[in-house]
């Protein structure tokens, strides 16, 4: 299979906080996503809201992932925000549940292997065939819960091997999905790895996605919050975020 995207092109980079973001569109995105396939070696693709940038400061370990990841893309009202204050903006947002439907078209038109893993026992499958249903040729050669025992996971990698994705999906929320992915990358041999938090649970229906004018708006995050109110300590980070951001984020 042959990339649409032959030449590398350099992503522009925001630092808000200490940490990078690039300033991508979602075609970008996508087609440094293309070259990362064509590559054939493993990339770290991570989707960074505002509560990703203060995981970054306060987990060495996430923070390194952050710094070193391939592909770092603006996800979030507060996140375009910053960038915005910060004299750094960013064209647009490219979120997680946005990019797995663009992989999921991407596959159906050019055959890209998908492997969905993550979520609660039955969602990725749900996802699965949800998406099947719209673009029915997409080769999404793998579905598997993300609650798996720790002597189960040698089997599961060998399981995601044998399914020789072009793209690994992994929903087990932010950071353990992109230290688990960074972890075994070596052992999987997926070209791409993204964590894409609860994308399927949207994608299975189990949470219905916020109207396009509440996206537009900003306001995802408060339709999240009434859907699931289990988030608020989430949302209790923005005003954090923000009072760093005036405090301590130099505007260049």
């Amino acid at each position: 299979m042959e990339s649409a995207v032959q030449e590398r092109i350099p992503l522009e980079t925001a630092t808000i906080l200490g940490v990078p973001i690039h300033r991508v569109r979602m075609q970008e995105a996508l087609a440094a996503m293309e070259r990362f396939i064509a590559e054939r070696t493993p990339h770290l693709v991570i989707t960074a809201d505002a509560n990703a940038v203060l995981i970054a400061l306060n987990d060495p370990e996430f923070h390194m992932l952050i710094q070193n990841a391939d592909l770092i893309t603006p996800d979030g009202a507060g996140l375009l925000w910053a960038g915005r204050y910060c004299r750094q903006p960013f064209p647009e947002r490219v979120s997680g549940v946005d990019l797995v439907w663009h992989l999921v078209r991407l596959s159906h038109e050019r055959g890209y292997r998908l492997f969905f893993l993550g979520a609660a026992p039955s969602v990725a499958e749900r996802a699965r065939q949800n998406l099947l249903q719209q673009f029915p040729n997409a080769q999404i050669v793998g579905a598997q819960h993300g609650y798996f025992c720790p002597d189960e996971e040698s089997a599961l990698i060998q399981q995601i091997r044998e399914a020789q994705p072009d793209v690994l999906l992994v929903a087990m929320g932010m950071p353990r999905q992109e230290k688990w992915a960074h972890r075994h990358r070596e052992a999987l041999g997926v070209p791409v790895m993204i964590g894409v938090g609860g994308s399927f649970d949207v994608y299975a229906g189990v949470v219905k996605r916020a109207p396009k004018w509440l996206q537009n708006s900003g306001l995802e995050w408060l339709w999240r919050l009434i859907q699931d109110p289990r988030k608020i300590r989430k949302v209790r980070n923005l005003p954090r975020f923000a009072w760093r951001v005036l405090t301590q984020a130099p505007r260049k």
